[in-house]
């Protein structure tokens, strides 16, 4: 998979941290706010019909629970490894979102990631940030 690029946001899952009360666990049943995970758009048939990244142009590999994404955030120069652990963001409902730092920009949401994970390369209080998303 070559990098993909987006915007990265944040969400809450599983027990209660940080910003976050108690939510569910995710669509894979193990997500927590926090542990380094994040959720994914094409995790299973199911959850492409929902989230539906084509429907903005973006093609994107079929990766299930467990699997590992490596995301970088331009801002900071800060990348981490996450595991999948849910459906999401619903990419479709953002199409053509655009978020920039500096003349690094990314459009249409492609990854949220737990508050742990979104707080080790940016701040939470930023919300989003363009990204690029890789497996190596």
């Amino acid at each position: 998979m070559a990098a993909l690029q987006g915007e990265m946001s944040w969400f809450c899952c599983g027990s209660a941290w940080g910003p976050c009360g108690t939510a569910g666990g995710g669509a894979c049943g193990t997500c927590k706010s926090g542990n380094y995970q994040h959720a994914w758009p094409n995790a299973s048939d199911a959850c492409f019909a929902i989230t539906r990244p084509d429907s903005c142009g973006i093609s994107m590999s079929r990766r299930t629970c467990g699997f590992t994404h490596y995301t970088t955030n331009p801002c900071s120069g800060k990348r981490i490894g996450t595991t999948i652990a849910d459906c999401g963001p619903q990419t479709d409902l953002w199409c053509g979102e655009r978020t920039c730092c500096g003349a690094s920009c990314g459009t249409n949401r492609i990854i949220d990631l737990t508050p742990a994970a979104y707080s080790a390369i940016a701040s939470l209080s930023t919300g989003l940030r363009p990204c690029s998303v890789d497996v190596v």
